[in-house]
């Protein structure tokens, strides 16, 4: 029988990557997201409703989940010293996507995964660790992405792996179309120069990682794996 993955945002970028990849090794890809995708998958992972809907879809259809990767997330560009251009509400719509909607997946997820001794990946990102990133808001909640997944990487073990990949900038549709193709490759450029390995990193590199922990990775749990280039260890400049 063909092991089940559910990737949230799971239609472009990483989660498209992911999902991809995961195809080619012949798993079954429930790919949720809120706008485009088969329909009996869509929805949106701040809603629980949502969330239990989807995955009761998938285990109708197949039966079982071996893997969930929460990938969905949002963000709002706000420079981080300009502490007027966010608002509680923008606090509260980045926390609920990027850290609620992990857990409510976590949560529709955790019986079927305790059932095949599966595994969770939570995508975060360097910015929790640099503080850097799009916004304070944004840093904020990978930061508590990532302390969620410690607390759940102990109470579901034994029988479920919990573990985060933390990219550093990669190059995505959402970061062309958020910056123009100008803007995104000065960016590029800048973080380049400043990583130890000199580059940024594809979707299908951070894509690579979170298969590693889904399908090896056997006794590794509570992790954190940057696929950053290096940047969370970059000399100050």
């Amino acid at each position: 029988m063909k092991k089940v993955a559910i990737v949230t945002g799971g239609t472009s970028g990483i989660g498209e990557a992911t999902a991809k990849e995961l195809l080619k090794r012949d798993w079954q890809v429930a790919s949720m997201t809120r706008n485009t995708g088969e329909k009996e998958f869509r929805g949106d992972v701040a809603q629980d409703a949502d969330c239990r809907r989807v995955v009761k879809a998938v285990l109708d259809k197949w039966g079982r989940i071996d893997a969930l990767v929460n990938n969905a997330g949002t963000t709002k560009a706000v420079p981080h010293p300009d502490l007027d251009g966010l608002s509680a509400e923008d606090f509260e719509r980045i926390f609920r996507l990027n850290v609620v909607g992990p857990f409510q997946m976590v949560r529709a997820c955790a019986a079927a995964l305790k059932s095949s001794q599966g595994a969770i990946v939570n995508v975060s990102s360097v910015a929790s660790v640099l503080g850097t990133g799009s916004s304070v808001a944004y840093a904020a909640s990978k930061a508590a992405l990532e302390t969620m997944s410690f607390s759940l990487a102990r109470s579901l073990a034994p029988e479920v792996r919990v573990n985060v990949v933390a990219p550093g900038h990669t190059r995505t549709p959402w970061h062309e179309s958020a910056r123009g193709a100008a803007g995104a490759a000065e960016v590029e450029k800048r973080y380049s120069s400043i990583a130890p390995l000199r580059a940024i990193s594809e979707s299908a590199d951070v894509a690579d990682a979170i298969v590693w922990l889904i399908e090896g990775a056997r006794r590794v749990t509570g992790e954190i794996i940057y696929v950053d280039g290096g940047m969370h260890i970059a000399t100050p400049r």
